[in-house]
């Protein structure tokens, strides 16, 4: 049987839980429509000044390393 999309997210942010747990932070999906993909940071990662890169190069590159038909990836 094969995963969900939305299986397959929460594969990639466990992938990525643990960077983010080491600077005091975590990630947690909110939903998935139309292939975006809405999640939430928390801890320091809320307010931190790196946020948008990690959104971009770390988060999004992961999830769509999992689920290729995903086309962004969202702070919410």
């Amino acid at each position: 049987m094969s995963k969900t999309i939305e299986e397959k997210v929460n594969d990639a942010l466990e992938e990525i839980r643990p960077f983010l747990q080491s600077d005091g932070g975590d990630i947690s999906l909110v939903s998935v429509e139309d292939n975006v993909v809405k999640v939430e940071l928390h801890g320091s990662c809320t307010n931190c000044s790196i946020n948008t890169s990690t959104m971009k190069l770390g988060v999004e590159t992961t999830i769509k390393k999992y689920v290729p038909e995903i086309k962004e990836v969202i702070n919410v």
